[in-house]
C-alpha cells in the first residue's frame, strides 16, 4: 500500500461516508422487495452448507478472477450484508468506509480468500472489500480460492431452504446413478421429500418388469426403463402443452408427480385407463387457476404491515 495515500483524508472521509449510507439505503429497500416478494436476500452461512451436504474433500486451485455475484455466502459475516453485499449493520461503518477510502484513491487491495461448492463462493476473508467492490461496479475481484468436492451442482439463487433438497437430490442420483445413465433426465423438485416417492415408483416399475419379463431385473435396467417409459414420456406431454408456464416456480419433477397421482385418481374414478395426456389435460383444468387479484391484494397488505412496524 503506497504510504503517500491518506485513508483519513476529510475530503475522502465525507465522500466515503456518503457511499455508506447510499449503500445502506439501498440495503433497506431490497429488503423491502424481498419482503414483498417472499424471497430472501440473506447471506448462506457457510457452516450450514457443509452440514448438510455430503462432501468428499477439498483442494486449492490458486489465485483467480472470481464473478462477484456468484459470491453469495460467509463464514463468519452472513449477518453483517445481504445477498448483494450490502451492509446490514451500522458497525461495519468504520471498515467499509476506510476501504472505500482506498479505493477511492486506486490502492490496489491484496485478493480476497473464498471457499467455492459448486459454482458458488463464500467468503472466507474480505467481506467489505468485496461489498465495496460490488457498490462500485465491479464484476470480478482477485481471489485465493478452495474448492470443496461435492456431488451436486449449486447455483447462485441458492437459498439455505434449498439445501434439504439438494441433499435429497445428492442422496438419490449415487443410489440410482441416474445422471450418469439418462443425463437427460434432470430430475429437480421445488419440495422436499419427493425423491423418496421416485425411488418407489422405479421399484414398483422393477417389480413389473420382472412380472413381464420372467427374469430378475437389475437396478440399472429398472433405472433407464422407468426414465425412457415412464418419466421422460410424461416430461415431454408436460413439455409439449406448455404446462409448466401455468405452475410458476414448480418443476417438470413436481408436475411429473401430481400429474401420476392424479391419473391414478382418474383411473380409480372412471373404471377405466386414463392415458397421460388425458391426465396432464384434466390436471391443469382443475388445478392451474391463479388468482391475480388475490394476490396482488395480499402484497399491499405485507406493504402496509411493514411499514406500520417500522414506524413503531
Amino acid at each position: 500500500m503506497n504510504p503517500e495515500l491518506n485513508p483519513i483524508n476529510p475530503y475522502l472521509s465525507s465522500e466515503s461516508r456518503a457511499d455508506f449510507n447510499d449503500a445502506y439505503r439501498k440495503r433497506f429497500w431490497l429488503s423491502v422487495k424481498a419482503w414483498l416478494t417472499q424471497h430472501t436476500n440473506e447471506l448462506l452461512p457457510f457452516d450450514e452448507v457443509r452440514k448438510v451436504l455430503p462432501m468428499y474433500g477439498q483442494h486449492y486451485v490458486g489465485l483467480m478472477p472470481v464473478r462477484l455475484d456468484q459470491i453469495v455466502g460467509s463464514v463468519s459475516r452472513y449477518n453483517d450484508f445481504d445477498r448483494a453485499f450490502l451492509p446490514r449493520q451500522t458497525h461495519t461503518r468504520e471498515r467499509w468506509e476506510t476501504i472505500d477510502r482506498f479505493h477511492l484513491q486506486d490502492v490496489i487491495l491484496p485478493p480476497v480468500e473464498l471457499y467455492k461448492i459448486g459454482d458458488i463462493y463464500f467468503v472466507k476473508d474480505g467481506n467489505h472489500r468485496i461489498s465495496v467492490a460490488r457498490e462500485k461496479g465491479q464484476v470480478f475481484i482477485d481471489a485465493y480460492v478452495i474448492e470443496i468436492d461435492v456431488p451436486v451442482d449449486l447455483k447462485p439463487d441458492l437459498v439455505l431452504q434449498d439445501l434439504v433438497l439438494i441433499r435429497e437430490q445428492a442422496i438419490f442420483h449415487k443410489e440410482t446413478h441416474i445422471v450418469d445413465l439418462r443425463p437427460d433426465a434432470r430430475i429437480e423438485f421445488s419440495l422436499p421429500n419427493q425423491y423418496s416417492k421416485l425411488m418407489e415408483h422405479i421399484r414398483v416399475h422393477r417389480y413389473y418388469m420382472g412380472e413381464r419379463y420372467n427374469r430378475e431385473i437389475s437396478e440399472e435396467e429398472a433405472v433407464k426403463s422407468w426414465s425412457d417409459h415412464v418419466y421422460m414420456p410424461l416430461v415431454r406431454i408436460i413439455r409439449k402443452l406448455g404446462i409448466l408456464k401455468k405452475f410458476p416456480n414448480r418443476s417438470e419433477a413436481d408436475l411429473y408427480l401430481w400429474i401420476i397421482e392424479h391419473r391414478y385418481y382418474l383411473m380409480a374414478e372412471y373404471k377405466r385407463g386414463v392415458s397421460l395426456e388425458k391426465a396432464a389435460l384434466d390436471f391443469v383444468e382443475k388445478f392451474s387457476r391463479r388468482p391475480l387479484r388475490k394476490r396482488i391484494t395480499v402484497m399491499w397488505l405485507r406493504l402496509i404491515r411493514f411499514f406500520k412496524k417500522r414506524r413503531k
